[in-house]
């Protein structure tokens, strides 16, 4: 290795040191500026905490007494500083209407919303990635026009309504492929589990193919246009292998993070589709928890997923510096 080789790695390693550092302290405030928020929301709502406990006729002594012990007679810093730390610590606190710790309650739902991320994830590139390098591979053609077509159609469509289109055909007679919802543990039944996640993971992949799809059509076009895919077909390679082992390795970045991100999203996004199915994960949980103005649920129930969002940003930013040396690490975002 020579000595300018050395040394522009040397730099380009302090690069990225810098922009990793400087995303992961952008990471931690916009976590702080969210937390806060979530406090100051769920801190204004109308109704005592003390009288959901007791109920709308307890004695204002016994409410002063519940009022006394959940700290809510304390002034509002003190009260924020608590909660704060608590929610560093893993305390959440106890849910008012399970009557148990809120960590217990949230955690089954959480694992529940992450395995529709998950499925709905591996079905958007399955799809979506191939389906965007035959458009591009056919850009200005028919073929790119009908599937550009279907991906504006698909970003259009409310998940309500294709979740409802979905039960119809594939749930109710005749064909009756799959149940209209619910949940099935996997330890219980594999079948029933697999057969419990598949409208809602279509429903929710349904609105994310059009997105990944657009993303990887582009980049491939770009990548198609580049030198060392001119010098691939010199050579005299297939297409599919130009495609698929050289314009698509190249211009897949954009797409990775796209994916990074939409899978944060989904994590906190799935209130309709769980509601549509009737599915016990974590944005039906959040209804339930508004409902019955269940703050400590409230509270985490919001912070977990925008959260897990605010990771996902992170972790796609890293990943993109990881894999492209390119990337203007000085900027920030």
């Amino acid at each position: 290795m020579s000595p300018n080789t050395a040394a522009v790695k040397a730099q380009l390693g302090e690069f990225i040191n810098l922009y990793l550092v400087k995303r992961i302290l952008y990471t931690l405030f916009t976590l702080w500026m969210i937390a806060t928020l979530v406090f100051m929301m769920t801190t204004v709502l109308p109704g005592s905490a003390a009288h959901m406990i007791l109920g709308q006729s307890a004695t204002e002594e016994r409410v002063a007494v519940v009022e006394e012990e959940l700290g809510l007679d304390e002034p509002i810093h003190v009260r924020y500083v608590d909660w704060l730390s608590g929610v560093v610590t893993g305390d959440w606190g106890e849910s008012f209407m399970y009557k148990t710790p809120v960590f217990g309650v949230i955690w089954p739902r959480l694992m529940r919303t992450a395995q529709l991320a998950v499925f709905a994830t591996l079905f958007v590139i399955a799809v979506s990635i191939p389906v965007g390098v035959i458009a591009a591979a056919n850009h200005e053609e028919g073929l790119d026009y009908g599937i550009s077509g279907f991906s504006y159609i698909a970003v259009s469509i409310p998940e309500f309504v294709s979740g409802t289109l979905l039960l119809l055909l594939l749930a109710g007679p005749p064909l009756n492929l799959f149940p209209t919802g619910g949940y099935t543990a996997p330890g219980e039944s594999l079948g029933d589990w697999l057969s419990h996640l598949v409208l809602p993971s279509l429903t929710l992949a349904f609105l994310l193919l059009a997105h990944v799809m657009r993303q990887t059509r582009a980049a491939v076009i770009d990548a198609l246009q580049s030198e060392y895919v001119r010098a691939a077909r010199v050579k005299g390679l297939p297409e599919w292998v130009v495609l698929f082992k050289h314009a698509l390795r190249n211009g897949l970045l954009p797409t990775i993070t796209i994916i990074a991100l939409n899978f944060g999203w989904m994590m906190g996004s799935l209130v309709v589709v769980e509601e549509v199915f009737n599915y016990p994960g974590l944005g039906q949980l959040i209804v339930q928890a508004i409902n019955n103005r269940d703050v400590p649920l409230i509270q985490m129930a919001i912070l977990i997923p925008t959260g897990t969002y605010v990771f996902a940003n992170l972790g796609a930013d890293i990943l993109y510096a990881y894999l492209d040396s390119r990337i203007e690490f000085g900027k920030g975002s």
